[in-house]
C-alpha cells in the first residue's frame, strides 16, 4: 500500500472528521440511536469528493464506470438533445403554414329542406276510407338535414361547393371559422360536374388562391380542409395519388370531369371543401369517395370548377356541349368481331381510337356526317383512345366551337368539322 504525505492543512482537515466521527459515536452510545440524518450529509460529501478524484481512473473501476454512464444517460434524458420540452419554430410546418392561410376562407354549410311523404292514391277512393276509418295513412313532412362544406373565391360572398350539398335545400346556412353565421342563396347549380355557388351578402371576406389543376402530378402533397361528420376544420393530409380519373372510376353515370384522386382522409361532410397543394393553393373541390375504401377519395380539378362556376354566377346555368355519339374503346377482340358480321360494309383497319358505334337522328354529329364505325383518332390534333378523353375534350371545346376532327373510314383518313349543340334535357 502506497504511503502519501500529507500537509498540515491536510492533517488538520483529517482531525476534525476523526473528531466529527468520535463525537458521533460517543453520542450514539449514549442515546442508544443513530442519527442517520446528519450522518448521510458528511457521508455524501466525502463520497462526492471521491468520485471526483478518481473520476480519470474509472476505467480500473467497471462498476463505478457504468453507475456513472448510468447517471450521465438520466440527466440526458431529461432534456433530449439538449431540446427545452416547448414549443419551437421546429414544431411548425407547411401544413400549419397551409391551414393558417386558407381557413378563414373555408365554411361550413347547413342545408334543411322538407320532405313530404305522400298518401297512395287507393287511400283516397271513399271505399276504402270507410273500410279503414281512422286508420287511413295520413300525409307526413319530415325535415332533413345536411352538412357540407365550401370556400370562398370572391370576397363579394361567393362561395364554391359541391351540387349535392345544396341540392333541392329549402335553406342554407354558412358559417365562417371566426362564429359568424349567415343565411346563404344558391345562384346556380350544375348536376353534371357536381358544382354549385352560394351567395352571402357579405363583403371584404377572405379568399383562397387557385392553382393550375393541369400542372397537378402524382405524388405532390394533398391537403384536404373541411368538415367531415359535422367535426369543423379537420385537416387531413395525404398525396395526390392520381389524375384523370374517368367516370367510370368512380361509377357517375354522367359527370364530364376528370377526377383527381387523393388518399388524403376525405368523409361525408368534406364536400365542396378544398383540395390544396403544400404552397395553400386550391388544386380541386372534394366530391366524392368510393364506399367501403379507405384512402381513396376524388376532387373535381380546379380549373374545371372555376369555369363551370363562372357560368353559374353569370348566366345562372351551365350548358354542356354535346355530340349525339355512343362510342366504345377499340380493341383488337372489337376489331376482329365488327368485321367478322354478316352482311356489313364496314371493315375496320384502325389500330387504335374510339370506334362510333351510334350516331343519334338530328344531333351534331349527325349534321356533320359522322358514321356509325368510323373510329375518331385526334380531336384538335391530340390523339385520343378513351371515350373519356373524347367527352373531355368536346367539354372544355364548348357549345357552338369549331372541332376538328380526324377519323379512319373504311381504310381512308377523313377530317370533318363539328359544332357541339347543347345537351338536352333528356337524350335517347
Amino acid at each position: 500500500m502506497k504511503k502519501i504525505r500529507l500537509n498540515n492543512k491536510q492533517n488538520y482537515i483529517w482531525l476534525k472528521i476523526d473528531a466529527f466521527f468520535r463525537k458521533s459515536t460517543i453520542l450514539d452510545q449514549l442515546s442508544g440511536t443513530k442519527p442517520a440524518t446528519y450522518l448521510l450529509l458528511p457521508l455524501i460529501g466525502v463520497g462526492m469528493a471521491f468520485l471526483s478524484s478518481c473520476s480519470t481512473d474509472l476505467s480500473r473501476n467497471p462498476q463505478a464506470s457504468r453507475e456513472t454512464d448510468t447517471a450521465q444517460a438520466i440527466q440526458e434524458s431529461a432534456t433530449p438533445n439538449n431540446r427545452p420540452l416547448v414549443p419551437t419554430p421546429e414544431d411548425t410546418n407547411f401544413v400549419v403554414a397551409v391551414v393558417d392561410k386558407v381557413e378563414p376562407a373555408v365554411v361550413q354549410i347547413n342545408t334543411a329542406r322538407t320532405v313530404r311523404r305522400e298518401v297512395p292514391e287507393i287511400f283516397n277512393d271513399p271505399f276504402y276510407q270507410r273500410f279503414f276509418g281512422q286508420q287511413v295513412p295520413q300525409a307526413q313532412e319530415r325535415v332533413v338535414r345536411g352538412v357540407g362544406s365550401g370556400f370562398v373565391i370572391n370576397s363579394n360572398g361567393q362561395i364554391l361547393t359541391n351540387a349535392h350539398v345544396v341540392n333541392n335545400a329549402d335553406t342554407v346556412t354558412v358559417s365562417f371559422s371566426d362564429g359568424r353565421t349567415v343565411q346563404g342563396k344558391v345562384l346556380g347549380q350544375d348536376t353534371v360536374s357536381d358544382i354549385a355557388v352560394v351567395q352571402v351578402p357579405t363583403n371584404n371576406l377572405p379568399t383562397v388562391e387557385l392553382a393550375k389543376s393541369g400542372q397537378v402530378q402524382p405524388g405532390q402533397w394533398a391537403i384536404a380542409i373541411g368538415n367531415p361528420l359535422g367535426l369543423e376544420k379537420t385537416v387531413t393530409v395525404g398525396v395526390v395519388s392520381a389524375t384523370d380519373r374517368s367516370i367510370s372510376d368512380i361509377s357517375s353515370s354522367d359527370s364530364r370531369v376528370a377526377y383527381i384522386q387523393t388518399d388524403a382522409a376525405i368523409n361525408p361532410g368534406n364536400s365542396g371543401g378544398p383540395l390544396l397543394n403544400a404552397r395553400g393553393q386550391v388544386i380541386g373541390v372534394n366530391t366524392a369517395i368510393i364506399r367501403g375504401a379507405q384512402g381513396i377519395g376524388f376532387a373535381i380539378p380546379i380549373d374545371t370548377a372555376q369555369r363551370i362556376a363562372q357560368q353559374l354566377i353569370t348566366q345562372g346555368k351551365v350548358e354542356h356541349p354535346y355530340l349525339g355519339i355512343q362510342m366504345i374503346p377499340l380493341t383488337p377482340e372489337v376489331k376482329q368481331r365488327i368485321n367478322n358480321l354478316p352482311n356489313s360494309n364496314i371493315r375496320l383497319q384502325a389500330e387504335r381510337g374510339i370506334l362510333i358505334a351510334r350516331v343519334l337522328r338530328g344531333s351534331p354529329a349527325d349534321r356533320a356526317g359522322l358514321l356509325a364505325g368510323d373510329v375518331i383518332q385526334e380531336i384538335n390534333n391530340q390523339p385520343v383512345t378513351t371515350a373519356n378523353a373524347v367527352q373531355q375534350l368536346i367539354e372544355q371545346s364548348g357549345v357552338g366551337a369549331n372541332v376538328q376532327m380526324q377519323l379512319q373510314r373504311n381504310g381512308k383518313t377523313v377530317q370533318l368539322t363539328v359544332q357541339p349543340g347543347p345537351r338536352p334535357a333528356t337524350t335517347e
